[in-house]
């Protein structure tokens, strides 16, 4: 399978995954609104997440893989097998201490790191606390989720991995239609997706127990012990685990400041959704492919594939990001409205959210580059260089929080993340280049080139069709909405995809194929 087709396989489950969280953010808008539970539901879901995202994905995905693929190179799947099953021990004995002290001190998170402005309403406090509780078991599913992934992608088993979040949200829809079937209360609904987060845990780890059985991988329990290829893992981890954390880092930054104000906690969450379509479907297959690859490029000594997958990836994740960032921070309104308005979201937190994500729209390409540039010192076991852009991203990311709440309200923090991701994306960028790491060829400088013009023409017309169109577009009745948006969406997609195929800022080619393969398919 090409380069594209694997991405193309990662972000077809990711979007499968995406969509269906459409469904679920929809519904919990509808039900909670942007009002305390919600609020609630959403600071203690983001705990266990952050924690996913920095130990668990974050450093898995950076530390585990290109060891892993080393023990395959080198030793074949039974060295692979030995040292998978020293790093499963060590890790779930950390899970186990690590979940009884989160439970224990869970109210003292809450009121420090989590949400300390909930203080000052009890109830959303002992909710907020209550809900942590409930899902933090989450963490150390998904964690044993995010190892047996990267076993997976190490082998070039892409799909079930990136299908597996999947499960989350249709637990989360089933959980909510019960709910509602049930007439529970908004406290009650809560702790219905709090459980419902933790059974989707469990089932993912099923699923990927079952997947990495399948290739020949039966992992038995040894005694924990830090051997040396463990100690190496940790000592990679440890950094990496907090550059894959970052946007998860610099948007708890931005919920804790949020906490001070009722409902920005959730006006956050909803507009992140939509940022992290784009974001996820590109970004997350993207780094999901291009570590594993490269790394195994580089344990054979091909520099030139090595060259080779960063170039087609930073093509590939530019032509499909900068668009979408154009049409999300020029029409955000529209689409939030299609999405959220019903029930509890009025029109009023409409135009809030519409704000949030246009501004989130505005760092989409810099979290892309960041996705494409990490991996390459990821896959040469230089943590450091990426941990030292993380820690001026957040620096950034705070200063500029503090600076732009009071002033702008929660649009300053979405400013800010994005002011945050650009200026990481570009470090990294400066640190390949200077280092000789990476220099994109001519060829796709001038095709990146091509896909910002074919944008700008895109966002010309977007602005045209909501200045022309907007009752259409905005307040028309529902089936009428969505048709206005659908065509406009489709309109400018057939501006910009028509001009980068007649220029060549895409690949005619490769995009036929990969047509014809999932035909076949």
């Amino acid at each position: 399978m090409s380069l594209i087709g694997k991405f193309a396989s990662v972000g077809g489950a990711t979007m499968a995954s995406r969509v269906l969280g459409f469904v679920r953010e929809a519904m919990i808008a509808a039900f909670l609104g942007a009002g305390p539970v919600a609020d609630a539901f959403y600071a203690a879901f983001r705990f266990p997440n952050l924690f996913r995202r920095l130990f668990a994905e974050g450093a898995f995905n950076a530390a585990f893989v290109p060891l892993f693929a080393r023990e395959i190179e080198g030793g074949g799947q039974a060295a692979a097998k030995t040292f998978a099953e020293q790093v499963l021990s060590v890790l779930l004995l950390s899970l186990f201490v690590l979940s009884v002290l989160a439970t224990i001190f869970m109210p003292f998170l809450v009121g420090t790191i989590i949400a300390p402005a909930f203080a000052d309403d009890p109830e959303k406090f002992d909710l907020t606390v209550l809900l942590a509780r409930i899902m933090f078991p989450y963490l150390a599913a998904m964690s044993l989720v995010a190892m047996l992934a990267g076993i997976l992608n190490s082998l070039r088993r892409y799909f079930l991995a990136a299908l597996a979040p999947v499960l989350l949200n249709l637990v989360l829809i089933t959980g909510l239609v019960s709910a509602g079937y049930l007439s529970l209360s908004s406290p009650e609904i809560g702790k219905v997706l709090g459980w419902s987060v933790t059974l989707s845990g469990i089932l993912q780890l099923g699923l990927l127990v079952w997947a990495v059985k399948r290739e020949g991988f039966t992992l038995g329990l040894v005694r924990p012990r830090l051997t040396p290829a463990v100690r190496r893992l940790l000592w990679l981890a440890l950094p990496a685990a907090i550059t894959g954390g970052i946007t998860q880092i610099n948007l708890l930054v931005g919920q804790i400041i949020a906490s001070a104000q009722d409902g920005a906690i959730a006006i956050i969450n909803y507009a992140d959704r939509l940022n992290q379509l784009p974001l996820g479907v590109i970004g997350i297959a993207i780094g999901v492919v291009l570590l594993p690859e490269l790394a195994r490029a580089l344990q054979a000594g091909d520099m030139k594939e090595a060259q080779y997958l960063q170039n087609r990836s930073l093509e590939f994740g530019l032509a499909i990001t900068v668009p979408a960032a154009v049409g999300l921070a020029v029409m955000p309104a529209p689409i939030i409205a299609l999405v959220f308005e019903r029930g509890a979201f009025t029109r009023e937190t409409t135009l809030i959210t519409a704000s949030v994500l246009a501004a989130f729209a505005i760092g989409l390409p810099a979290f892309v580059l960041s996705k494409i540039f990490t991996p390459v010192f990821y896959a040469r076991e230089d943590m450091r260089t990426p941990l030292w852009a993380s820690a001026v991203s957040v620096m950034i990311n705070i200063a500029g929080s503090l600076i732009l709440f009071p002033r702008v309200g929660v649009m300053g923090l979405a400013v800010a993340t994005s002011l945050a991701g650009w200026i990481s994306a570009l470090f990294l960028g400066q640190q390949l280049y200077s280092r000789d790491l990476f220099r994109p060829a001519a060829a796709s400088l001038r095709r990146i080139g091509l896909i910002v013009i074919g944008a700008a023409l895109m966002g010309g017309l977007l602005w045209w069709a909501e200045a022309t169109f907007r009752y259409w577009l905005l307040d028309a009745p529902l089936l009428v909405g969505l048709g206005a948006v659908l065509v406009t969406i489709a309109a400018a997609a057939i501006l910009y995809f028509g001009f980068a195929f007649a220029t060549g800022a895409l690949d005619r080619g490769e995009f036929a194929r990969l047509l014809r393969r999932r035909r076949k398919a």
